[in-house]
């Protein structure tokens, strides 16, 4: 079935019987490859093992996937997300795994002097203790011209092209490994962005003061034009193992003093292709704000053994990743997380319309789900930058719930009141993020509560 006739289904039936009909034609069967969550193969573990004293280069050490792709200049798009049509960079079967060497935007960006050797060299990183990959990019892109106050921040790398993916399908992507490739990451505040940034016109965000901005306003040289001198903050942080054997982040602070933080990786994009081609830089390709096609959906519960459910509009789906983070707090609030580069597993699954194997919300938004959870979302401008943004919490927070009932009663049989009321007594709502102009709610809905 394709996309308009998806729609059209929708249209006629509206979206709540549609949804219930999806429910009942898909209740008795389905690939075994996208049902539930599939077990992971061995890959390196970030938890209990050591990160190496240097970093995980392109090719080097196990690659667990059926196909490896790593971040040449060729194979990425600097700020930017792949359109519908674009040309793919690897083609894979549906229910194959794919090994990417992903690279973090940190230390490569304008304002970090758009030199990784010399920015991490000053934090204490030797030449090799840094990635090729990104020295690579940094030096050597050319896919786009670069306007650091424009284009957005993140590396993506791909797309690729699953076979059999079809508009009015689903894509689903399993997380099997997400490992550092390097023992250090950063978080950075960017003055104009965050949770706590002034508005357009400089004021303060309602609801603070102006010396409670951050960074603060005096730091702010946004008007010189020139990124290195717009006082962005960026905190190195070293990785190395705590006394549980995970690893952890370690950020010292005061005299002597540190913070340290367990690692939970998880790449913050994952997305097909969601909008038609024009420019490779045209603004609703931007790589910032998350959209139907998944994107920039910064959810840290998509880690490993995670599985992500994405509505396919493009021939191939076009899956596309990038923003690895080694740590998150739910909400992002000082901009970025703790960005580091991450090679990362997936299995890419086709699911398709009738069979059972996706939930029925995946048609037409994304969805999640971890080996304890359902994860149902909201997005305040699903759309992006198309006609206008949208930043309101309280949207996102109202389609994280009518998107959570919507799954109750498709997929799970449970009357839409009963639902209501299971979601205000048992089930949690968390802000995914602040800071990526659309923003995000999430849902979890813990499977040990359904029984029968």
């Amino acid at each position: 079935m394709s996309a308009p006739d998806v729609r059209s289904l929708i249209s006629a039936l509206g979206r709540r019987d549609f949804l219930r009909a999806a429910a009942a034609v898909t209740a008795g069967g389905g690939l075994a490859a996208c049902t539930g969550l599939a077990a992971a193969p061995p890959a390196l573990a970030t938890t209990g093992t050591p990160v190496p004293g240097g970093p995980l280069q392109p090719g080097q050490g196990d690659i667990t996937g059926d196909h490896y792709l790593d971040s040449t200049p060729d194979a990425v798009r600097w700020g930017y997300v792949p359109a519908i049509g674009a040309e793919p960079v690897l083609t894979v079967r549906s229910g194959q795994t794919v090994t990417i060497d992903t690279v973090s935007h940190e230390g490569i960006l304008e304002d970090q002097g758009r030199d990784p050797v010399a920015w991490f060299g000053e934090r204490g990183v030797a030449a090799d203790g840094v990635l090729s990959d990104a020295v690579a990019i940094a030096r050597d892109y050319r896919r786009t011209p670069r306007d650091f106050d424009t284009d957005g921040p993140h590396v993506i790398t791909g797309p690729i092209f699953v076979e059999g993916a079809r508009p009015g399908d689903v894509l689903k992507i399993e997380t099997l490994a997400a490992v550092p490739r390097v023992p250090y990451g950063v978080v950075s505040s960017r003055h104009g962005k965050g949770a706590l940034a002034r508005t357009r016109d400089g004021g303060p965000p309602a609801g603070i003061t102006l010396d409670e901005v951050m960074p603060p306003v005096a730091t702010d040289g946004r008007a010189l034009g020139d990124p290195v001198r717009q006082g962005n903050v960026s905190i190195f942080t070293s990785v190395r193992p705590g006394k549980d054997g995970a690893l952890h982040g370690v950020m010292p602070f005061g005299d002597g003093n540190e913070v340290s933080f367990p690692l939970r990786p998880f790449m913050g994009t994952m997305g097909v292709a969601h909008l038609p081609g024009g420019a490779e830089n045209a603004p609703e390709l931007n790589s910032i704000p998350p959209t139907l096609g998944g994107g920039n959906i910064d959810i840290r519960l998509l880690g490993e053994d995670s599985a992500f459910y994405l509505p396919v509009r493009s021939e191939g789906a076009l899956f596309y990743v990038g923003d690895p983070h080694l740590a998150m707090g739910d909400g992002e609030v000082a901009l970025t997380a703790l960005e580091g580069s991450l090679r990362a597993t997936f299995r890419l699954t086709v699911c398709r319309p009738g069979e059972g194997t996706a939930p029925s919300v995946a048609f037409g938004y994304p969805f999640g789900e971890t080996p304890d959870a359902w994860l149902p979302i909201g997005l305040s401008d699903p759309d992006g930058v198309v006609d206008g943004q949208g930043t309101d919490l309280n949207v996102a927070m109202r389609r994280a719930v009518v998107n959570a009932l919507d799954f109750l009663e498709a997929d799970k049989g449970m009357d839409r009141a009963t639902g209501y009321a299971y979601l205000s007594a048992a089930a949690d709502f968390a802000v995914s993020q602040v800071v990526d102009r659309t923003v995000g709610v999430h849902g979890v809905i813990p499977k040990a509560h359904f029984h029968g």
